[in-house]
């Protein structure tokens, strides 16, 4: 039977340091009423001056991901792009990571699923390999969120969060019985809460799709029902993740670490007392990087392996809420002998 397992993975973050007391220069904030909101000390952000896309991140990690994999760019055969937040506005950042990667007809394709992106993104790879249409797949998640936030004290709520940076993971096909690879994945979304976190403009539904009184009310800017999706979260993160260990088979006893994507430290702190687990057992790393949306989950991952909070034989738990909505949770356990630091 096919398995997906995960052979490489790399994460980059743009050197650009931007601390909780660096904000206050933009907004009327302070470090103490970030962290106590969000966890969050700090985030990376591309250079001020631009000239840095999504797909620069991605490539970058992609680049360490296919070097641990042992694969070269000639190896992949589709990638699969998570972002909200591409170069332009289209094409997907998918065709221009190819094209970067120096690739000349390997499919591309993007998922507009922001932080569940790279959710479903495993679930897409992991059917093209199941179905025989693909056996190596290059997975991104990557996001550029600095040069869209509102540096002012009115865009404060939103533009503490959020970080910049790329993760990248290389799935590949392996034919065996064992119960290892990709276990489970359940997906969820509910459109009815759209409006809950959003960036309106540049709207199609809108002509022209960008107008000036638009831009100057800010509606090309995210916005947030903070409280309404904290209530969600915690509802509906235990909820997919009890899905996912019953789909899989898995007990949350036999899950060796949680790692849920890095919107709010509260709200992971509240899912992992409802799972009612011990804290070494979930990762938290939102206090150094911020929300990178699409990138969280393998920016955390690729982490726990380089910290060896994980390895060989490891059962992981990853669960995630976001714009959409969308919720999901996938259960993986890694081969005895795979992938390691």
């Amino acid at each position: 039977m096919k398995k997906t397992i995960i052979k490489g993975t790399g994460r980059y973050l743009p050197p650009r340091k931007v601390t909780n007391e660096d904000l206050t220069q933009w907004m009327d904030t302070s470090d103490e009423w970030i962290e106590q909101r969000t966890g969050i000390k700090q985030r990376y952000w591309v250079p001020e001056e631009g000239g840095v896309g999504t797909s620069d991140l991605a490539l970058e990690a992609s680049k360490i991901a296919l070097d641990r994999a042992g694969w070269t760019p000639e190896d992949i055969d589709l990638i699969i792009f998570a972002t909200l937040s591409p170069d332009i506005f289209f094409p997907g950042s998918g065709c221009l990571l190819q094209h970067k990667l120096g690739l000349e007809t390997t499919p591309a394709l993007d998922i507009r699923q922001q932080c569940t992106g790279f959710f479903y993104g495993m679930a897409t790879a992991d059917a093209y390999i199941k179905s025989g249409m693909a056996n190596r797949v290059l997975l991104v998640g990557a996001e550029v969120h600095s040069t869209g936030l509102d540096l002012s004290t009115r865009g404060r709520d939103v533009t503490v969060i959020f970080g910049d940076g790329a993760g990248a993971a290389c799935l590949e096909g392996v034919d065996t019985e064992k119960s290892i690879g990709i276990l489970s994945s359940c997906l969820h979304a509910a459109g009815k809460y759209a409006e809950a976190l959003m960036t309106e403009a540049p709207a199609s539904r809108v002509n022209p799709r960008l107008t000036v009184e638009m831009f100057e009310q800010g509606r090309h800017f995210a916005k947030m029902d903070g409280k309404n999706v904290f209530k969600l979260a915690v509802k509906r993160l235990p909820e997919v993740s009890h899905e996912a260990l019953d789909k899989a088979g898995v007990s949350l006893e036999e899950i060796d670490l949680v790692i849920p994507h890095q919107a709010n430290m509260r709200i992971n702190q509240f899912f992992q007392k409802t799972l009612g687990i011990a804290e070494e057992k979930m990762y938290h790393n939102i206090q150094w990087y911020g929300n990178t949306t699409a990138a969280t989950i393998p920016i955390a991952l690729d982490e726990a392996l380089e910290k060896k909070i994980i390895g060989p034989g490891s059962t992981v738990l990853f669960a995630g809420l976001g714009a959409g909505l969308t919720w999901a949770a996938t259960v993986y356990k890694f081969p005895e002998n795979s992938i390691s630091r």
